[in-house]
This record gives structure tokens, sequence and C-alpha cells, in this order.
């Protein structure tokens, strides 16, 4: 795959970095949300078009606030206000609202639209289902037409689906990794390693 290209979405107050290491990225980033009707942060990309299967693994993900988020993002075009998916994790496994996990997916339907998100099944007993385990912690994001799976894993090898979503995007988008702090006025990094585009 082609190298992946640094750019600030929405005008974060401290510019981010992208930096190419041996299988993957470092990211570092600021900005205050991915999320509601615009978006702040920091987004390695590269153009792509058609069907995919887009895999990493990250390693590790700072954290700036309780909604720091990282991940494979897929945007269709380069305004703060895009439709995108969106397959992230979190800093830790804490619940946040809805979410009694540390992955989420999200969409925003259309251009300048308030996002959704779909969240784990909440659970009063037992294990949480989508648990993060920072260094193993794998993202995968697969399209097929407007048809989109979002997956977990924390080997690499055995997906587990975590989301099943229709979107209609455009055959050409931008595809890469995201990275948002949460908190304009701090810089978080994700480190993310193994990075697989099929």
């Amino acid at each position: 795959m082609n190298d992946l290209k640094g750019l600030d979405i929405g005008g974060p107050r401290f510019p981010g970095v992208t930096v190419k290491t041996g299988t993957g990225y470092d990211l570092t980033g600021g900005g205050a949300d991915i999320w509601g009707q615009l978006d702040q942060f920091h987004f390695a990309h590269l153009v792509h078009r058609g069907d995919f299967d887009f895999q990493v693994r990250v390693e590790a993900l700072g954290e700036s606030h309780a909604y720091t988020k990282a991940g494979i993002m897929v945007r269709e075009s380069l305004e703060a206000g895009a439709v995108h998916v969106f397959h992230l994790v979190f800093p830790d496994n804490r619940p946040r609202n809805n979410n009694s996990g540390g992955y989420e997916a999200q969409t925003r339907a259309s251009t300048g639209a308030a996002c959704t998100a779909v969240y784990p099944p909440l659970k009063g007993v037992g294990p949480i289902e989508f648990p993060v385990d920072f260094p193993q912690v794998w993202l995968r994001l697969t399209r097929k037409g407007d048809h989109w799976t979002a997956w977990s894993a924390n080997d690499g090898k055995t997906w587990k689906v975590y989301a099943q979503l229709s979107l209609t995007l455009p055959v050409q988008v931008y595809l890469g990794l995201g990275l948002t702090s949460h908190d304009d006025a701090k810089m978080v990094q994700a480190r993310f390693r193994e990075v697989r585009l099929n």
C-alpha cells in the first residue's frame, strides 16, 4: 500500500504529526472530537477506490480525556462535516454512556449531520464483550459496496464482528487512521502497527 499522508481536519489548535515506522505509524494529534456535526482531529490517509479490507493493531493510545479516540477512518471528503465511517477504540474500558467496552463504531450519514454510534450490548454482570487490552488491540474494517463490517480481535487472526453498517459513500474515498484527543488544549499519541490493506 502507499504511504499514509498526515493532515489535520477541522483546524485543531495544535498541528498533528504522522511518522511512518517499520510496519505502521505513530500519530500525534489534538482536536475537540470526532462526533457531532463537525470533526476536529489528525488523519493519516490515502485515496482508495473500491472495496477493501483494512486491518491494524493499536499498540498504544494516550489519554487526555475519557473520549480520546483512535481507529480506522473512511471519509467522503476532507471537510470537517464529511460523511464517514469510523471504527475506533478508547484508551480503556470504563463505561461511557451507552458503551460498555473499549470499542465503538460510528457514522455520519450526510454532510454536516450529527453522528450516530453502535455500542456493544450492555451487561449488568459478566466480562466485557469488546474490551481493549493494549498492545493487543486489533481493528478491522471491510467494505463491500455500501455494506461495512467492523471487527475486533486480540490476535489479528480470530476476528469477531462488532457491527454491520449500511452507508452510501463514493467509490473513491479517503481511508486511513484517525486520532482525536477530545481536548483541544492537549495532544495525544497513538501507535498503530501491522497496517494491512487488501
